[in-house]
């Protein structure tokens, strides 16, 4: 890659492929592109399944397509029998569509491009804007990005027009503007951004397996009645240690998704000036809230030595002959949520229950031996160590993507 970060010509991208010194074509996207009319169905009139016309909804651009359509894999809704549009333009590869509405300037006009239509008829339907090149200045699989670049969407934020809810029209793209290079740069950028989308959907389904592994080994804990049976309050022993002085530890906060940093949680801290007396929690410890237990605010914390929670928490240790991934695991299954809101009584809210300590150390779960715990365990672990991994990368190759789509357009 070059980068042309001295400005010395004013047309160019500042990220770019060293080969390419030409400058761009900057065009404005009402000229670019022909726009057609599109049909108002709703998703009451479509269905998934049939052989018939397919059908664009707007709410499949914001959320579950990616920016290239490939119809060979990708999935759009068909038009209901008794439905299909009396009026409409069938969709060509190459066509544009974007949402001309959302509640976040980020998504207004989001666009994707039909990349490949697989021989089959689309059209675009509801809250969408189909837009065509037929001046044939841009190559299949340029498009979709290029209006998905900062560059395009800052202008678009400028001129969203709306207060809850952000709209756009054609004739806004009267004000906009576009950088178009030669078609082989366009086709190596193009190229380089459709891979980097592939990985991502390859990365996407390996976290999916491994939740799916996790899942299973977790309906394992949970319908396997194998093993002796075992009061929770023998499991789980009580700590209240408390911190001496304010600020200690480091403040920690116990959610339904996990146990965080509470600067890194709220990206501030939230806890009240004075935490001298707050609980002291150690790595291996488990803590729950008794008020939203029930929805799965119960932790294993492998993440943090020592740190300090609120006196709201009940703190606990693992007691011995009991392997701690295997209960950590077992605290979280549907089985064990059942039985926390069984012994929770309801609160101020629809969300709170008060937790009874003494039916919830009652609990009975059914332990296998030492040996089958730790086999549990681990494989836990490795997968869960696996699934962190997995999130690393995904989030790096979406980081990448996002900077490309920065830097490579103008």
């Amino acid at each position: 890659m070059a980068n042309n970060n001295e400005n010395k010509i004013l047309n160019v991208p500042h990220l770019r492929f060293p080969e390419f010194i030409e400058e761009w074509e900057i065009c404005k996207v009402s000229e670019l592109l022909d726009f057609y009319s599109t049909n108002s169905l709703s998703w009451e009139q479509l269905e998934y399944g049939e052989k018939a016309m397919m059908n664009l909804h707007y709410g499949l651009i914001h959320v579950g397509l990616p920016t290239m359509v490939d119809l060979r894999r990708d999935k759009l809704p068909n038009v209901k029998e008794g439905n299909m549009p009396k009026n409409f333009e069938l969709c060509k590869e190459g066509d544009v569509a974007f949402a001309d509405a959302s509640e976040d300037t980020n998504e207004v006009a989001k666009a994707i491009e039909f990349f490949n239509l697989d021989n089959k008829d689309i059209v675009c339907g509801l809250h969408t804007i189909h837009g065509r090149d037929n001046k044939n200045k841009t190559v299949v699989g340029f498009k979709g990005y290029a209006f998905s670049s900062s560059a395009f969407h800052n202008q678009i934020r400028r001129i969203a027009q709306g207060t809850k809810i952000y709209s756009i029209s054609t004739k806004n793209f009267s004000e906009c503007y576009v950088g178009i290079p030669s078609k082989a740069e366009q086709t190596k950028i193009a190229t380089l951004l459709r891979l980097i989308d592939e990985r991502i959907a390859t990365q996407n389904k390996i976290i999916e397996k491994l939740q799916s592994l996790i899942k299973g080994l977790n309906n394992t804990l949970q319908y396997d009645t194998g093993g002796k049976s075992v009061c929770l309050g023998d499991i789980l022993l009580e700590r209240s240690e408390r911190s001496q002085t304010n600020n200690q530890h480091e403040v920690l906060s116990s959610t339904v998704k996990g146990i965080f940093s509470q600067r890194e949680y709220f990206s501030k801290d939230i806890a009240s000036e004075n935490n001298v007396g707050y609980k002291i929690i150690r790595l291996h410890d488990v803590v729950l809230s008794p008020q939203n237990l029930w929805m799965g605010n119960i932790n294993y914390n492998d993440r943090f030595e020592i740190g300090i929670v609120s006196p709201s928490y009940k703190v606990f240790s693992i007691a011995d002959g009991y392997d701690n991934q295997f209960v950590a695991a077992m605290l979280k299954t549907h089985r064990a949520l059942y039985s926390y809101m069984m012994v929770s009584e309801q609160g101020a809210s629809i969300v709170r229950r008060n937790l009874n300590m003494e039916a919830f150390s009652q609990l009975v779960f059914k332990i296998p031996s030492l040996d089958k715990q730790r086999e549990i365990g681990y494989a836990i672990s490795l997968l869960k160590s696996q699934l962190k991994t997995a999130n690393k990368i995904i989030k790096a190759y979406t980081s990448q993507k996002q900077y490309l789509l920065r830097q490579m357009f103008i």
